[in-house]
């Protein structure tokens, strides 16, 4: 079973994300946001995916996926970026981070999920 990273500033979307990846037999740790986040993934070596907002409070998803891009095993996990953010130039930049997917939000559950579960394997 594959270990989910959910990095949002909002409890309901943590709350209603874990319930859908947990039907899905995913595993999933929860971070209320970037420096949460970071400090998540560090002490999770088993993390296969991080799932990401863009605009929460002490550090942004841009600049924590910046600072676990630096950490060895973070170079190429997967992200997907989920957010209410769809600017190009915000895209761009994910892009540069090597960000695997961008869902804005609402989300629909059985579309997210199966990208996740595309992602993690």
């Amino acid at each position: 079973m594959a270990t989910v990273l959910i990095v949002d500033d909002s409890e309901t979307l943590r709350s209603q994300l874990r319930k859908h990846l947990e039907q899905a037999q995913l595993t999933v740790l929860e971070a209320v946001d970037g420096v949460d986040g970071l400090e998540k993934y560090r002490s999770h070596p088993e993390i296969k995916l991080v799932i990401c907002d863009v605009n929460m409070p002490n550090m942004d998803g841009m600049t924590m996926i910046e600072k676990v891009r630096q950490i060895e095993a973070g170079k190429n996990i997967p992200v997907l970026m989920l957010t209410t953010e769809s600017g190009a130039d915000l895209k761009a930049r994910g892009k540069e981070l090597g960000l695997r997917a961008w869902v804005t939000k609402p989300y629909v559950a059985e579309t997210l999920v199966a990208a996740v579960k595309k992602l993690v394997q």
